[in-house]
């Protein structure tokens, strides 16, 4: 067996632990862990009882090792490694997975029939597995191996006997990650539930979540999340992307953060005019008003009565009790700066370097801000101060620099909608003005200035990219997938020939794959 070992499992074992390095947390190592020895602990009296009653055996020439119970190490490694194998392959694989969304509340169990239907079957099918394998254990026989399999595990479907071991071994360890994960998302779903959460949560702590029932799902909250999921996958491929290499609470309150933005940003672009554009703005100004104000119990009731039903989880959900006012505020004003290129007294607002600075910093530094005061909020590591605002301020600047990358992307499709981000002072120097831009934005001299755009972008996060590093361990690799997936943008617009779908440059998603993990393993 030892042999087998060496042969079938330590390869693969070696294999996915490279392979998964790079995106392995914390909370990883310790749900692996805790399945393990669960497996341990479960399969060895129901191992040794088989082996005791002679149920199987092992020939002696192929065990080299003490046993345990009668039963040798080499199978009682056996224990550890498939679980090991298998938790890595699942952990693997359901990486992108935003186990919240997937929550059902007893209303839509209620409203999917089909749901509660497909419920009660299983129920009675692991039930009747169950009893059968109970009949085989009292007839005893040559069914005796199959009934203690059933009755251990409780599994309906019977394959060949062969192979039903393994089978059911490698569903059940897939079943308790799924359980460890459904009460992971529990717990971090739903904080009035679970106010507070250590980093690894007790196994009764698990339980607990597990045996919440139902009916005390926010379901409000669980289509809010879905439709801000739904959302950062339509419009940002890239962010999309790097929001599966976050975790827990912090990748919850970066997709809520990110709903935000978007909606108010639409409210805004969406609007039929300038009035009511800026109407909007107020609305959102106000919003903000309330929420940080000493009432914030009013802001449920101004939302309901002023905003569309699309809008309103995403500025119900929005984490501002972790958020510092300014970046907000500051992001709505970057919105008003927008409304300009409708007005007929300055359309084109952008004057000068400066004047793209302050806009980027508002529309986009304001937002990677917010990001990093959630990372600080939700990550344990101590950090000085004086650390912590160097590093909000280098993200501000990142966030400049990715605004930039943006404005370079999107040449053509804001010319289509009469905006036209470059400087005015850069224009002159090439001989331009506003209307040529928007006559001919694919033009030589346009595409320099697209370039001399890029020349900035890079430049900044040159700069800014060694605050990454600073930020608390659990979120540099995230952060640098993030940062990195959207910057990639920007050298796919400097390569000859780049592919462009809709007015805009793509890149391809195995690129974005290879940035992303080639950042995991910076």
């Amino acid at each position: 067996m030892g042999y087998d070992h060496l042969v079938y499992t330590i390869p693969p074992a070696i294999l996915l632990t490279l392979l998964y390095y790079p995106l392995g947390t914390g909370i990883d190592i310790y749900k692996t862990l805790f399945l393990v020895t669960i497996a341990v602990v479960s399969t060895i009296p129901w191992d040794s009882y088989l082996i005791r009653n002679r149920v199987w055996t092992y020939p002696s020439h192929v065990i080299i090792g003490p046993t345990l119970f009668q039963i040798p190490a080499e199978e009682v490694f056996f224990f550890v490694i498939q679980t090991y194998n298998t938790s890595l392959l699942y952990l693997f694989v359901s990486k992108p997975t935003f186990h919240p969304v997937y929550l059902r509340g007893e209303q839509l169990l209620r409203h999917g029939r089909h749901l509660l239907v497909s419920r009660w079957l299983g129920t009675l099918a692991v039930a009747a597995g169950i009893a059968f394998g109970i009949w085989l254990v009292t007839k005893s026989g040559e069914g005796l191996y199959m009934g203690l399999i059933l009755i251990w595990s409780g599994p309906f479907i019977l394959l060949l006997w062969e192979a039903v071991f393994f089978l059911v071994t490698n569903v059940l360890i897939v079943f308790g990650l799924v359980a460890f994960d459904n009460a992971l998302a529990v717990l971090h779903t739903f904080p009035a539930l679970f106010p507070s959460i250590p980093t690894h949560p007790s196994p009764l702590l698990l339980i607990e979540a597990l045996l919440v029932p139902p009916s005390s799902y926010d379901n409000d909250r669980i289509a809010g999340l879905q439709q801000a999921l739904g959302c950062l996958k339509a419009k940002s491929r890239s962010f999309y992307l790097a929001s599966g290499v976050f975790q827990g609470q912090l990748r919850i309150d970066l997709i809520l953060l990110y709903s935000f933005c978007r909606v108010a940003d639409d409210l805004v672009d969406d609007a039929a005019s300038t009035e009511e554009a800026r109407s909007w703005i107020g609305k959102l100004f106000y919003f903000l008003d309330l929420s940080y104000s000493d009432k914030p119990g009013r802001v449920m009731d101004y939302v309901n009565a002023t905003f569309p039903p699309s809008a309103r989880a995403a500025l119900l959900l929005l984490p501002s009790q972790y958020l510092s006012p300014k970046p907000l505020y500051d992001l709505l004003k970057g919105f008003e700066t927008d409304l300009h290129f409708k007005s007929a007294s300055n359309p084109f607002p952008i004057k000068d370097l400066s004047a793209l600075e302050r806009y980027g910093a508002r529309v986009a530094g304001t937002v990677a801000e917010a990001c990093i005061e959630l990372v600080y909020y939700h990550t344990t590591t101590p950090t000085l101060h004086s650390r912590r605002k160097q590093v909000v301020q280098a993200g501000g600047r990142m966030g400049v620099a990715l605004q930039y990358i943006n404005i370079a992307r999107d040449v053509s499709v804001d010319a289509s909608n009469f905006r036209v981000y470059f400087p005015l002072d850069w224009l002159k120097g090439c001989e331009l003005v506003p209307g040529d831009v928007i006559r001919d934005p694919t033009s030589r001299k346009v595409e320099c200035l697209r370039q001399q755009l890029l020349d900035n972008a890079m430049d900044i996060y040159q700069s800014s990219r060694g605050a990454i590093e600073q930020l608390p361990p659990e979120a540099r690799r995230p952060m640098r997938v993030a940062v990195e997936s959207y910057v990639e943008i920007g050298r796919v617009l400097r390569e000859p020939g780049h592919k462009v779908k809709a007015g805009r440059a793509t890149v391809p998603k195995w690129r974005r794959a290879w940035v992303a993990w080639k950042a995991l393993n910076y």
